[in-house]
């Protein structure tokens, strides 16, 4: 006898629009943006088909493309001429991405700018911060790195920018940039912070792209254990407690899980598909082995579903496209 219930009756090609749960837009998407300070013409990056490092003269024209495209929000990352043991590039005035967001803000777009706040990229040994060489291996000095973060901050502010998103994974990190802010009269800039970051090896690509690798030692010691997720949430939560206005879960597609569980913090959630997931789908699609599109798309529903409002991804521009072509 068959049941008299049937999930199946709502499963009709005309109905599945109709009942479908989650729906990926256009405006949950933040693209990244590599600035290159080096450079006067567009470098590709190799490890992630698609993408490219530009010059500082090329921001406002990627800008105007990412918006008319239907993107709404980029994140900025930067590369220097110099780079020090003590990142003084990333908090210069005239940095990279200081020179990025002014140039943006110049043309009066409505463009969200995030930046990325930490040293990776400016530092001659690839570390977030600055190290200490006592221990076994160089590690973060978390005290003065603190300083160095909360410097950045308020120079990102000082150039325009919307919101500053502090990555390195410091302990007091968020509540150092919100009191300098403050200081500072920047008062009405939110912060959205790295707050689960996972010491993950999917980050790989975007070392390439940021040219951000580490000399010496590795990242564990202030990046989360990906077997953790109870610290994970400690992790978001005590940001949150500190002044956070948007939370993160980085890397996003294997740690869903964490994700589901940040969303219950009330706050909202932004996820970062990393490089490494990019370009896992990027060469499996190269090699015929899965349809680029519908795995993207796929991936980033999925996302959204977990709990995620923003997602910042390396396929948003292709995104909007693909969506644009489905009206």
């Amino acid at each position: 006898m068959f049941p008299k219930t049937r999930l199946r009756r709502l499963r009709g090609r005309r109905l599945q629009p109709l009942i479908r749960e989650t729906e990926l837009h256009t405006t949950d998407l933040i693209a990244p943006i590599f600035i290159d300070e080096t450079i006067e013409h567009p470098v590709f990056i190799s490890a992630m088909p698609g993408q490219s490092r530009i010059p500082l003269q090329e921001i406002q024209s990627t800008i105007q493309r990412l918006y008319e495209a239907g993107i709404r929000a980029v994140i900025l990352f930067g590369i220097p001429i110099k780079k020090d043991a003590t990142a003084s590039s990333a908090y210069d005035d005239n940095g990279v991405i200081q020179q990025a967001v002014r140039s943006i803000r110049s043309t009066g777009s409505d463009m969200v700018v995030i930046t990325d706040v930490c040293a990776c990229e400016y530092t001659d040994h690839g570390h977030c911060g600055i190290i200490t060489e006592s221990g076994e291996y160089p590690d973060l000095d978390n005290d003065r790195s603190l300083d160095l973060m909360s410097s950045i901050a308020v120079s990102h502010a000082k150039a325009g920018a919307d919101i500053v998103a502090p990555s390195c994974m410091l302990d007091g990190q968020v509540q150092a940039i919100r009191e300098a802010l403050d200081e500072h009269g920047y008062t009405s800039i939110p912060i959205l912070s790295y707050s689960s970051k996972f010491a993950s090896a999917l980050y790989g690509p975007f070392r390439e792209a940021a040219d951000s690798g580490y000399t010496c030692g590795d990242r564990t010691t202030y990046q989360i254990d990906p077997a953790n997720g109870r610290e994970a949430f400690r992790e978001s939560a005590f940001d949150l407690k500190e002044g956070a206005d948007i939370l993160m879960v980085k890397p996003a597609g294997l740690y869903l899980d964490i994700l589901k569980d940040i969303r219950s913090l009330g706050v909202p959630v932004a996820a970062y598909q990393v490089s490494g997931e990019y370009a896992m789908i990027k060469a499996a699609a190269e090699q015929g082995w899965l349809d680029e599109q519908q795995v993207a798309l796929e991936s980033l529903t999925c996302i959204k579903r977990a709990g995620a409002d923003l997602i910042i991804t390396y396929f948003a521009e292709d995104v909007c496209r693909w969506l644009n072509e489905k009206r």
